[in-house]
């Protein structure tokens, strides 16, 4: 859905600077919405929050298609997809024992990650001209439909195809189910979840690196984007493409996080993280496409076999101390003002019309 907004934006002509722009309009449901969701996602059963979430990022997509500002139309996807996030990673909390907790985001990180590829390759060609041009006239596709409206729709049909899913997880009791829905209760109750978690020590550990980790890895992402154009004359398509590999490399990280860290183990991967920062650096000096994707993978490895094991530790605290809901949408709440303000220097260096490599 990303990459078809951003498609959506070239085709009104919007400044370059609101691709960022439009990434932060989606975190921002995540910030305001914090001190809610992770109550809403502990007070019903996790099947039937994914269900209403999805349909709210459906009416996103439609919100686009319809000729709302793909601004707004993304921030109200980035609404469902932050009342989503707390229900996706609570329910392992609540399926499985915390030694299978590591295994359990393994595979969550593996699935999303795939989702991801699917998402990136989908995208990339359905908002390229000639190859969207050809999939409309095959399926009759009316001439006013442009490639960016098409994939939109698509992604629509992945939603439904997704609530529907949702309508056959099973339900299991809830533990922490919130003692209030006042508002200013909720507030209150966050702020006291916000600082349980950032004054455990293992908590503070794992939330303080997946903040810098997740906002750090969202500029990343619009940063491959302008270096593939810059350095490899990419269009957005093939851009979009190459943001896939990074995806290959934290499923194969996650895999390798699952079989070798446990739990109990899992500040030990942090130095992994350091590593990967360095790996960035090198991109500077890239100029092969094919050294591109080999460096894109490597970062994604260790990106993978970082993450994964800091998420299981912090679903583990969070699940302990105040139930899964509220934890993840704590973390959510930190990450996305990480993302945030990355994004808002990144969109400025970008207004201010700074080289690829400074930036």
């Amino acid at each position: 859905l990303l990459f078809a907004a951003i498609a959506l934006l070239k085709q009104v002509h919007a400044p370059s600077w609101h691709t960022p722009v439009l990434q932060q309009a989606f975190i921002l449901s995540f910030i305001f919405l914090a001190p809610f969701v992770g109550a809403f996602a502990d007070s019903l059963p996790k099947g039937r929050v994914m269900l209403i979430s999805n349909a709210i990022k459906m009416a996103g997509c439609l919100a686009m298609l319809v000729g709302i500002n793909p601004l707004l139309a993304y921030g109200l996807a980035g609404f469902g997809a932050a009342a989503y996030s707390p229900a996706k990673y609570g329910i392992l909390t609540e399926y499985l024992p915390h030694d299978r907790l590591v295994w359990a985001n393994s595979w969550m990180e593996g699935l999303t990650v795939a989702a991801i590829i699917l998402g990136a390759v989908i995208g990339g060609i359905l908002v390229t001209s000639d190859t969207a041009h050809t999939i409309m006239h095959t399926l009759h596709v009316p001439a006013q439909v442009t490639p960016p409206e098409l994939a939109i729709f698509i992604i629509f049909l992945i939603y439904l195809v997704a609530a529907l899913f949702n309508l056959y997880i099973p339900r299991v009791a809830i533990e922490h189910k919130p003692f209030s829905r006042s508002p200013l209760f909720l507030l209150r109750d966050f702020w006291h979840c916000f600082t349980l978690l950032w004054k455990d020590p293992l908590g503070q550990v794992s939330l303080a690196v997946t903040t810098l980790f997740w906002g750090a890895g969202a500029t990343l992402r619009l940063l491959v984007l302008a270096w593939a154009a810059v350095v490899l004359h990419y269009d957005i398509g093939a851009a979009a493409k190459l943001t896939a590999w990074v995806a290959v490399g934290i499923a194969i990280g996650a895999v390798l996080a699952a079989r070798f860290v446990k739990l109990e183990h899992a500040v030990k991967v942090i130095p992994m993280g350091i590593g990967m920062g360095v790996l960035v650096l090198v991109m500077m000096l890239v100029k092969s496409p094919l050294v591109a994707i080999l460096l894109l993978i490597g970062i994604g490895i260790m990106a993978g076999f970082f993450v994964v094991p800091m998420n299981a530790l912090l679903q583990h605290r969070g699940h302990l101390l105040m139930g899964a809901g509220r934890s993840i949408a704590v973390q959510n709440f930190n990450e996305n003002i990480s993302i945030f303000l990355m994004l808002a220097l990144y969109a400025l260096m970008v207004k201010l019309d700074w080289s690829i490599y400074v930036i």
